[in-house]
């Protein structure tokens, strides 16, 4: 079993800046591939980023690619989604996952575990 909490949400103006962390626990989650999504009211949650258990593969949604950067210290169980140029577009709640190694997806229903979220504003 893994548990995910994430942190590092708020309110920012648009081209600011914001690092959202995941924690994660249990002795394995190094062998975990993490991602992570977001959902604005009434929309469907979508993928952001993701990378793979050992840091050495990473996918991005292209509305973050360049902007949105993916990274994790397995040493202290954390992932993290460094977010730069932030626009009003971006404001959402940011979900941490996470799915036992295979390879990086942006396939929601392919994450078995899921934080409770992390809520993003990005003020015009």
């Amino acid at each position: 079993q893994v548990q995910l909490v994430e942190s590092g949400g708020g309110l920012v103006q648009a081209g600011g800046s914001l690092r959202l962390s995941c924690a994660a626990s249990g002795r394995t989650f190094i062998t975990y591939d993490t991602g992570w999504f977001r959902q604005a009211p009434g929309k469907e949650r979508e993928f952001v980023a993701a990378m793979s258990w050992s840091g050495g593969s990473t996918y991005y949604a292209d509305s973050v690619k360049g902007r949105f950067t993916i990274s994790r210290d397995n040493a202290k169980n954390t992932v993290y989604l460094q977010m730069n140029s932030l626009k009003p577009e971006d404001t959402a709640v940011y979900y941490c996952a996470a799915k036992k190694y295979g390879g990086v997806t942006a396939t929601t229903l392919s994450y078995d575990y899921w934080g409770q979220g992390t809520q993003v504003t990005v003020s015009s």
